[in-house]
């Protein structure tokens, strides 16, 4: 008799568990439905709202827009998900380079307008425009066949020049311009005179002898391209 009320006791306490374990999965299957019922409620306003929204957005642009499309890019999206992902850790990657070398290209900016501003001052963009002015003179002045002649004797034409800026000959050249600058501002007496007293300057008539020399080698060269 002990014995059966010992097992029917077990048997109640076992039962007993099983209800509180049932009523509890009860409970909180019951509490996770609320929870998606308010969910759902939350969200059936913003999903409304959104719904409409794509659906004026895609009225919008319907005539350049077709679903196959629309899917087409969807399947290759899908396709290419790796590949965008690579492209997006790349991007990643760049972006911080460019926050790295973000420092270094301002100051390396900064110092490029430091520099060009440098320039401006001492006039070199100046020098360059004045340049250019010069070469456009010089290209609209001269035809194809005058550049073609200053091609042929080019090399007798920086002989020259290089004849003419030796040092004696640049000195020569000066101090005759500044001597007949000099001259011009002051009178001159032209009279026969005057003249026969300059003669017995003999600063005159070494260059006068000097004139007669250079023009018998004018003269000589002349003779010479004629007899030619």
């Amino acid at each position: 008799m002990d014995q059966a009320l010992v097992e029917l006791n077990q048997k109640l306490d076992a039962l007993t568990a099983q209800v509180a374990y049932l009523t509890e999965q009860a409970q909180l299957a019951e509490r996770g439905r609320q929870e998606r019922s308010e969910l759902v409620r939350d969200l059936t306003p913003i999903a409304n709202d959104a719904f409409r929204l794509a659906v004026e957005q895609l009225e919008e642009v319907q005539e350049y827009v077709d679903l196959s499309d629309l899917l087409r890019l969807l399947k290759r999206l899908l396709r290419n998900g790796r590949n965008i992902e690579r492209m997006l850790d790349q991007l990643e990657s760049l972006m911080d380079l460019a926050a790295t070398i973000g420092p270094l290209s301002d100051h390396a900016f900064s110092k490029a307008v430091d520099i060009l501003a440098d320039l401006e001052h001492k006039g070199y963009f100046a020098f360059a425009r004045g340049s250019l002015k010069i070469t456009d003179n010089i290209v609209t002045s001269f035809t194809e066949q005058d550049v073609a002649a200053l091609g042929d004797n080019v090399a007798l034409i920086l002989n020259v020049v290089k004849d003419l800026t030796q040092p004696q000959i640049m000195t020569l050249i000066r101090n005759t311009l500044t001597a007949a600058e000099k001259a011009i501002e002051q009178p001159v007496d032209i009279s026969l005179l005057a003249l026969l007293r300059q003669m017995n300057d003999p600063a005159v008539r070494r260059g006068l002898a000097l004139s007669l020399r250079v023009l018998r080698v004018v003269g000589s060269q002349g003779r010479d391209m004629v007899t030619r």
